[in-house]
């Protein structure tokens, strides 16, 4: 297989997964803000907030995969 074929599935590969680390670090964050609020009492906030921390967490995989995208 040629050098550039390999890279090309790389890359691939690897912005492939943003499809899945995307919605899953949102779906951890509720999950876990829906965990602590059922066993502190606290509904909602700790869903609002690890939902928020999911999403930047998203933001922040999206952010590198473009700077990364910018650099080859």
């Amino acid at each position: 297989m040629k050098k550039e074929t390999r890279q090309m599935f790389k890359e691939l590969g690897y912005y492939s997964s943003l499809g899945l680390s995307v919605p899953l670090a949102v779906f951890i964050g509720v999950f876990v803000g829906l965990k602590l609020d059922r066993w502190l009492g606290t509904a909602p906030w700790f869903m609002f907030i690890f939902f928020a921390l999911g999403i930047a967490a998203a933001a922040k995989n999206i952010l590198l995969a473009l700077k990364k995208s910018k650099n080859t």
